[in-house]
């Protein structure tokens, strides 16, 4: 459990650094991801940018259980 914790924690750490470069590749702004825009409030909903994550982290546990 220790290892894990330490792995998951590496892996933030390692998306923090990232996160600028990770910005550019568009996610977040996925066709799906719901935006509503009115005068002073904007809402954001990332839907589908969050079903392609979860579909990409399933596939990087099976492999890694495999």
């Amino acid at each position: 459990m220790q290892k894990w914790l330490i792995v998951i924690g590496l892996f933030l750490v390692l998306i923090g650094f990232l996160w600028p470069y990770l910005g550019q590749l568009g996610l977040g702004r996925l066709p799906g991801d719901i935006v509503i825009e009115r005068d002073n409030v904007r809402f954001y909903f990332p839907i589908v940018t969050c079903l392609v994550a979860s579909l990409v982290l399933s596939v990087i546990a099976w492999l890694i259980n495999r």
